[in-house]
């Protein structure tokens, strides 16, 4: 007759869930190469990064339409200094905007919203072709929102900067161009000079003969 006692019925049980080490090595079904993967980033700092939520205005349907929501980057490369504002869906990676912060561009605050903001862009999210977008985009705070505004300002005038610079490089390699052009015409007019005088003396001596007959 079973024992009706719990400690005897259980002693020799093994207790759920224990494994038990065979040993045994299993080998992976598939092997997984390490892949290096590529964001075209890689040449550039952030100077900016933060969470928001970003939307274009669409014409023909007069109204914002939302484009997704991750992070929004300022991107400054490292040879060219051009800076550009890059944003991806958090889950997806999508590029939600693409573009380059121009001297001509301009922020300003969103109408009856601190959190939020608006600007012009010639935007190449999607990959084929520039496009004249007018985006609008929402942080979770007023401090990012105005962060935002003012790093967007101080790069469009660091371009400003940047565009004179090239402008006055530009205008000096020109006046190095005209100089040494101006160098070259007096080199040509030496020439042609010691060249007239040689012929000049060439004809004097073929003269001179013929002047004693």
């Amino acid at each position: 007759m079973p024992s009706a006692d719990p400690e005897h019925r259980y002693d020799d049980a093994p207790a759920a869930g224990d494994d038990e080490d065979t040993g045994a090595q299993i080998a992976p079904i598939v092997r997984l190469d390490e892949v290096a993967v590529t964001t075209g980033e890689e040449d550039e700092d952030a100077i900016l990064d933060l969470k928001s939520k970003l939307y274009r205005f669409d014409k023909d349907g007069n109204q914002w339409k939302e484009r997704g929501a991750g992070t929004v980057k300022f991107l400054k490369h490292k040879v060219t200094g051009k800076v550009r504002l890059l944003m991806r869906q958090s889950k997806t990676l999508k590029i939600c905007a693409n573009h380059l912060i121009l001297p001509t561009m301009s922020v300003q605050e969103h109408a009856g919203n601190e959190k939020s903001c608006v600007w012009h862009a010639k935007d190449f999210a999607d990959g084929d072709e520039l496009k004249d977008e007018l985006f609008c985009i929402r942080f979770p705070s007023v401090e990012n929102c105005r962060s935002f505004m003012e790093t967007f300002q101080e790069v469009a005038e660091s371009q400003k900067q940047g565009e004179n610079n090239d402008a006055a490089s530009a205008a000096s390699l020109i006046a190095e161009l005209k100089v040494e052009d101006k160098s070259e015409e007096k080199t040509v007019e030496k020439e042609s000079a010691s060249g007239e005088e040689s012929k000049t003396d060439a004809e004097k001596k073929n003269e001179e003969p013929a002047s004693s007959a």
